[in-house]
């Protein structure tokens, strides 16, 4: 990949868009990643945030991480007991 321009969320796409020097760019769909990956509405928070706040961290999460692992750490999810 050449160098990049621009990472940001786009309201209307529901993507989080990569754009490069060299005109191509990249679209992930928030969506489908969290219908993938998020198990619960903690760690779709936890997605949302970083889309929001951090969508370079959201990407290299997605691409080179581990998000299943980095969700579980982050997150803590206790049902309530019946």
């Amino acid at each position: 990949m050449d160098r990049l321009i621009s990472c940001e969320f786009n309201m209307d796409t529901a993507c989080v868009e990569l754009k490069f020097a060299n005109g191509s760019m990249i679209a992930i769909d928030t969506i489908a990643v969290e219908n993938v990956i998020a198990d619960n509405m903690y760690q779709r928070s936890e997605l949302d945030y970083l889309i929001y706040n951090d969508p370079i961290g959201y990407v290299e999460l997605i691409l080179n991480g581990n998000p299943e692992t980095y969700l579980k750490t982050v997150t803590e999810y206790k049902p309530l007991d019946s």
